[in-house]
């Protein structure tokens, strides 16, 4: 892999236009190097001139001179103080009148410009993390203090005070001795300065409950529960239990504090690193375009400037790493290091050939599934039409199951390919988000598994017919076991995420509401699953009938189950209405209140046939389709922006080829449109009514595949307008000194 495929690789996608233009400076060498080249061959023609001018004389002078006299001094650089804080760097060039200069001049305006960039940006991202230890270490010392009362309530300060000092002294002791009497004079200052040194001294200095008298606990991780109820109490009455639950509570979170603050130092330690060596390797490549030495002279100003000569952010890492080690491992150091540190994940090869295996799999199931159903004149008889309306829906479940799981399987390829942070946005644990090649091949295994069932329903169908039942009942209940399998298999950590997600719906994380919306795309999913428990829970499947249209009840779930994700979708919309204000959130959850109003009467015309329902239905849902067809495009996407310097785009673009855009939108508005079918009931003879039912809902689920990728692609450049790399994880405590500051 090359270096430039390397360095774009290892960016934190967020910072990517922070990072040194390491293209943009290659390019101008080119233009140097052409320069250069065209000069060398009319020197060469000049020569061979004068040699046959001359009778054959051989000169060397020349080229003597220009290859053994290259000068030391070919740059001048200097460093500008601005504002007492910040340093600017400005290149001078010598002999800069030659062939080429021009090209070199701006070579080195625009190398000085890339690391006047980066140290600006560097400098204030370790100043940022310096003011978040100074935070995270008075949180620290509140956890300390607590720690101590819930354990020792009844002890005395002096006895508080002298146990916290021995602990104290024996972990320092253990640090001292892995450094060893050689160690490193600057790590032994810093570690003079751990953060759990001045929580511990400060308790040393103080009673805990003066501490813990200032602070109060904030319910950083919120329940749906939780935020109902804080709009009905005053939450600033909230005071300290001294109890084990809430230590461990607080304990948890300070983890997740630690740990992503840990990330962001680990990439800011990177960040320093892929600079450095862009800056190394630029110069290395001027030097081989020009043959003029001057890298060492500029090596030597960027190793001196504030990106190459800080050490702040590997004494902050090591500050941290003790910190958390001392107060959360129990001085375990290899416990501590695995859990800060983040997770390689290893591709294997035979993910892969299982994809390619299931996948040749399931296409031969298919043609035998076609020709079986073909030779059977299945369709022809009276028992095809039962099919298409009872036993047809119960497989259908699990062609829009895999239809969905192959568009995010092609959404997460894409999302990695044009670098959108993915795993950041949906807050997967570093090392447990699928990859697609394993998408891929839980989706293949899926289809396989069902259509091999569906097949053995055909087979028994001819001379089992009361076998023939337990077919799809016996894969939904393997569906469920294995989706609510405890067992650590089959990627439990995002089985797990899902349910999680599933189960808060009406919360308002990213993870939560897109997962909302692609439940909104899987109606007709949810539905045939109400065919399950009404087939075989009232028995309909025993006695091979189709009744199940005909009970009142049935036709009431099918109403709540059509609703129930729009009615997520709505609560999740209102619910950061609530919270943060926006009119947008507002206007959303209008749109999903339009869809609701859109299926009932959609549902009421299916039912009862009568015109009047039908003329509402058509209305309703050109208005959803109208209101959702400009909420997609234009507030999820972000696109149609008239004065966009991308005419009707967003100013940022993740794709290169602007057509994309274009054609995506089209065929959001055409699939939109066929979702009208539905209502207009049009005759396509050669397909069944269930048929055309089943194509539109894969069609649904299709755009919503569509609308991920964008949906995400513009939430990862807002991300990115706002350098959000990490999650932002509340601390446990808030201080009142720090309140009332921010109150008056």
């Amino acid at each position: 892999m090359t270096f430039k495929k390397d360095f774009k690789q290892q960016m934190v996608p967020e910072w990517e236009k922070d990072y040194m233009d390491y293209e943009g400076l290659k390019k101008i060498l080119k233009e140097v190097k052409s320069c250069k080249q065209a000069t060398q061959h009319r020197s060469l023609n000049h020569r061979l001139s004068l040699q046959r001018a001359l009778g054959g004389l051989r000169l060397h002078g020349s080229n003597h001179t220009r290859e053994g006299d290259i000068e030391d001094q070919v740059i001048d650089v200097k460093a500008l103080e601005l504002d007492g804080s910040k340093q600017l760097y400005k290149t001078k060039i010598q002999k800069h009148h030659e062939e080429g200069g021009e090209a070199e001049t701006r070579f080195f305006q625009k190398l000085d410009e890339e690391l006047n960039k980066v140290n600006s940006f560097y400098k204030d991202q370790v100043e940022a993390a310096k003011h978040e230890a100074t935070l995270l270490s008075k949180q620290v010392e509140a956890f300390v203090a607590l720690r101590i009362k819930v354990k020792n309530p009844d002890q005395g300060l002096k006895q508080i005070g002298s146990s916290a000092e021995e602990s104290m002294d024996q972990n320092n002791q253990k640090i001292d001795s892995t450094g060893g009497p050689e160690a490193d004079p600057i790590q032994q200052a810093n570690r003079n300065t751990h953060l759990e040194d001045e929580a511990h001294d400060n308790c040393n200095r103080r009673d805990p409950m003066e501490i813990l008298e200032q602070v109060k606990i904030d319910d950083a991780l919120q329940s749906p529960t939780s935020t109902i109820k804080s709009a009905f109490t005053d939450s600033s009455d909230d005071e300290l239990s001294f109890n084990k639950d809430e230590l461990r509570k607080i304990e948890k979170q300070l983890r997740l504090v630690f740990t992503e603050f840990y990330q962001k130092l680990l990439h800011l330690k990177d960040y320093s690193f892929l600079n450095l060596t862009a800056f190394s390797k630029i110069m290395m490549k001027y030097e081989k375009s020009t043959s003029r030495a001057a890298s060492r002279a500029y090596m030597r100003v960027v190793d001196n400037s504030y990106l190459g000569s800080s050490d702040e952010v590997n004494c902050l890492l090591e500050r941290v790493e003790s910190t958390f080690i001392r107060n959360f491992t129990q001085s375990n150091h290899k416990k501590g290091r695995k859990l800060l540190r983040p997770k390689t994940k290893r591709q294997r090869y035979n993910i892969t050939f299982l994809s390619g295996f299931f996948s040749g799999c399931f296409l031969a199931l298919l043609v035998a599934t076609i020709l079986r159903i073909v030779s059977q004149h299945l369709m022809k008889k009276q028992e095809g039409t039962f099919y298409m309306e009872n036993i047809f829906p119960l497989y259908s479940i699990y062609g829009y199951i895999t239809l969905h799981m192959l568009m995010y399987a092609a959404n997460t390829y894409f999302w990695k390919r044009y670098r959108v942070n993915y795993p950041f946005l949906f807050g997967f644990r570093p090392g447990t988000e699928l990859d697609y090649r394993e998408v891929l091949l839980l989706s293949t295994g899926h289809a396989v598994v069902a259509l091999l069932c569906f097949l053995i329903n055909l087979h028994l169908e001819m001379n089992h017919k009361t076998a023939t039942e337990l077919v799809p009942l016996s894969l939904v209940i393997l569906v469920l076991l294995i989706t609510f399998c405890p067992f650590d298999i089959m990627y439990r950590s995002s089985r797990f995420f899902f349910l999680q997600c599933l189960f808060r719906c009406i919360c308002v994380r990213l993870p939560d509401f897109f997962l909302a919306d692609q439940l909104t795309s899987q109606v007709q999913a949810f539905r045939s699953f109400e065919l399950y428990i009404c087939y075989y829970g009232l028995g309909e499947h025993s006695r091979r009938q189709q009744k199940c249209q005909s009970r009142g009840f049935y036709n009431i779930q099918y109403f709540i189950v059509g609703i129930i994700p729009f009615w997520f979708r709505f609560a999740q919309c209102m619910r950061q209405w609530y919270e943060e204000g926006d009119i947008t959130h507002a206007f959303s959850g209008l749109n999903s209140l339009s869809t609701i109003v859109a299926i009932v009467t959609r549902t009421i015309f299916e039912l009862k046939k009568v015109t009047t329902w039908k003329v509402l239905a058509l209305i309703s849902s050109a208005v959803a389709v109208l209101q959702n067809t400009y909420c997609d495009i234009v507030i999820d996407w972000g696109l149609l922006r008239r004065h966009s310097k991308n005419p009707f785009l967003r100013d940022k673009l993740v794709v290169p080829h602007k057509s994309v855009y274009f054609v995506a939108m089209v065929l959001d508005i055409v699939l939109r449109l066929s979702w009208m079918q539905l209502v207009l009931e049009l005759n396509w003879r050669p397909l069944h009514k269930v048929a055309m039912i089943t194509f539109i809902s894969c069609l649904e689920v299709i755009r919503r595949g569509i609308w991920n990728f964008f949906r995400l692609e513009n939430e990862h450049l807002n991300n990115v307008g706002n350098y959000r790399a990490f999650k932002a994880v509340p601390h446990p405590f808030s201080f009142y000194d720090e309140v009332n500051d921010k109150d008056d």
